[in-house]
C-alpha cells in the first residue's frame, strides 16, 4: 500500500522512513507543495540487472520520436557543428 508524505516529513524522519521501507515493505509517494515529486519503496522490487534477451522488448517500450524526429535530428546536427575543436597535441604531455 502506498502512503503519501510531505518532503518535510521525509527529511525529518528519514531514518525511520528507511526502516519502514526496509522492514515493513512500505511504499511512499513524497509530495512537495502538494504535488507528487518522488517515489520510495523497497529495492528488492527494482529489477536492476536485466538479461540481454530483454533488450528487444525494452527498446520497443521506449517512446517513439515520430513528429519530433526532424527537430531532434536538427538539434543534434547543430550541436555537432558547434563543438569546439580538440587540441592537436595532448595537454598532459
Amino acid at each position: 500500500m502506498e502512503k503519501e508524505i510531505t518532503a518535510t516529513e521525509a527529511v525529518r524522519d528519514f531514518s525511520d522512513l528507511l526502516n519502514r521501507i526496509k522492514f515493513g515493505g512500505d511504499h511512499y509517494i513524497i509530495k512537495r507543495g502538494g504535488k507528487p515529486v518522488a517515489y520510495m519503496g523497497p529495492l528488492r522490487e527494482v529489477n536492476i540487472i536485466r538479461p540481454l534477451e530483454e533488450l528487444k522488448s525494452i527498446l520497443k517500450e521506449l517512446p517513439k520520436l515520430d513528429d519530433d524526429l526532424e527537430p531532434f535530428a536538427a538539434d543534434l546536427e547543430s550541436l555537432w557543428r558547434h563543438q569546439p575543436s580538440l587540441p592537436e597535441e595532448s595537454l598532459w604531455e
